[in-house]
């Protein structure tokens, strides 16, 4: 929880910037297709589509592919090595590209108030077509889950929060500092297997330069396709 209270407070820092500071909103649709499951005994893996619905929900945004490979230390931490391709599309222009590599912790915190807090630590490395600067971010996620029905995971109430924060600064315009915050609350809902749906509303509040801050108002669908 205090990494949650950090985040929180960074997002009160930016909140409070100067009144000259202009705040630009937006409503966007975010889908995410992501499989994952066992390739061998502890050895896992993940891969996720995602494309993202911008401007008023009227054009594609940004699209993401990701993937990663994974060991599970014990049944409630494992870690990761992954890689992520972004792609922006320019209107009139040439796409703009981001490569990522990252390493991500996943852990199960505990079962606290009948429900589950989990946690996911995730540390990139990012390179952009529009400059030659690596950038290094880190990301700080925590989710809690529990179910409507006591005895039951057909629905769960779903909130998480995730905090992002630049480590240096690069030609291609990161800044070192807090750079977003993203917050959900929703629903997961069972599918047959382990499969789930989560659907619910994501607010993203980004730090852009100049003070300048964007705030993405988000319908999230989110399947998770495990096997």
């Amino acid at each position: 929880m205090r990494r949650l209270a950090l985040c929180l407070s960074a997002c009160l820092a930016v909140a409070s910037s100067p009144a000259d500071a202009a705040t630009r909103e937006d409503e966007q649709f975010w889908l995410n297709l992501t499989a994952m499951g066992s390739i061998k005994d502890e050895l896992v893996y993940f891969a996720e589509i995602q494309p993202r619905i911008g401007d008023g929900m009227s054009r594609v945004d940004q699209s993401l592919f990701r993937g990663a490979l994974g060991w599970k230390l014990s049944p409630t931490m494992t870690v990761y090595q992954g890689y992520a391709h972004v792609v922006v599309p320019i209107e009139g222009g040439k796409d703009l590209n981001e490569e990522r590599s990252f390493q991500q912790l996943n852990w199960t915190l505990g079962k606290p108030w009948g429900g589950e807090l989990s946690s996911r630590t995730r540390l990139e490395q990012r390179w952009r077509s529009d400059g030659d600067d690596m950038g290094w971010r880190l990301r700080e996620m925590l989710r809690y889950e529990k179910p409507l029905k006591p005895g039951s995971d057909a629905v769960n109430a779903l909130v998480y929060a995730e905090g992002f924060a630049a480590l240096d600064d690069t030609d291609w315009g990161a800044r070192a500092g807090f750079d977003q915050l993203r917050s959900f609350i929703g629903a997961e809902i069972g599918l047959p297997g382990a499969s789930t749906l989560e659907v619910g509303y994501l607010n993203q509040l980004v730090n852009q330069r100049a003070g300048n801050t964007r705030i993405n108002h988000v319908a999230s669908v989110t399947l998770f396709f495990r096997h």
